[in-house]
């Protein structure tokens, strides 16, 4: 997955601090500050990763000049900000609220991206970051809405420069979520819940076709079916199984499999 960047409008607005404006500018006290200042100050600020400060100068921006290219600038970046200062629940009430505010701005496309990065990664605590565990173990409600952000991107904005990085995280997500599926059908297995682990993998099979956790669902709704003594329905899942995954070694388990 590529690395996250910022949309090319914000470079378009990108200044050095105060660099554009002359020593005269510096006597205007700060509340008399043009827009333009304030929005120099506060991109300034994001630039350095003083966020705190970033944000400040953003909420000034909105209060004093609410309407305008810059106001709807400063609100998409003080999502940022939000996001980059690890407050991802302030980062997406700030992204919802851009996005119903000014439906029309040609950013929504980054709008929509940044809210499902912010999902990605809003479950990820600082050890995390520097010990990887398995995906599938974390919290699948996160994940879901970040596969409907990027989904909703690729849909509405194929063109988009985000859509290439959000097509390759919905692969790494449908993945994820198949296999969260499967390790709870697993653990309905092992308790003797053969419904309920029987519908986990249907669950797979209907929602997350073509990921590598396919075969395994499968295998447990064959199993689950033959304990249940679904034979026909065990049987149809083996054939489907073993059409399109053959050697597969959960086949010889189901058909010793004994009713219970």
């Amino acid at each position: 997955m590529k690395k996250y960047y910022l949309p090319l409008l914000l470079i378009l607005f990108s200044v050095s601090g105060c660099s554009l404006f002359s020593k005269d500018d510096d006597k205007i006290p700060k509340n008399n500050w043009p827009v333009e200042r304030v929005y120099a100050e506060a991109k300034a600020a994001l630039n350095t990763g003083d966020y705190h400060t970033a944000l400040q100068y953003y909420a000034e921006l909105e209060a004093r000049f609410p309407f305008g290219q810059y106001a709807q600038q400063a609100l998409l970046e003080s999502a940022y900000a939000h996001y980059k200062d690890g407050d991802p629940e302030l980062a997406i009430a700030t992204l919802d609220r851009f996005m119903r505010v000014y439906p029309l701005n040609p950013n929504i496309d980054y709008a929509l991206y940044l809210r499902g990065l912010t999902h990605f990664t809003r479950d990820i605590g600082l050890m995390e970051k520097y010990i990887p565990r398995d995906e599938s173990q974390r919290d699948p409600g996160s994940a879901a809405f970040a596969l409907k952000d990027f989904t909703t991107l690729v849909n509405r904005y194929p063109n988009s420069i985000y859509t290439e990085d959000a097509v390759q995280r919905i692969v790494y997500l449908r993945n994820s979520l198949a296999q969260h599926e499967v390790n709870v059908a697993h653990y309905y297995m092992q308790r003797g819940s053969y419904i309920a682990a029987a519908n986990r993998g249907k669950y797979v099979v209907e929602n997350y076709p073509r990921t590598p956790a396919m075969p395994d669902a499968l295998f447990i709704m064959a199993k689950a079916y033959k304990v249940l003594g679904l034979d026909d329905l065990s049987n149809d899942i083996l054939r489907v199984l073993d059409l399109n995954y053959p050697g597969y070694p959960g086949i010889a388990e189901v058909r010793q499999t004994h009713l219970e």
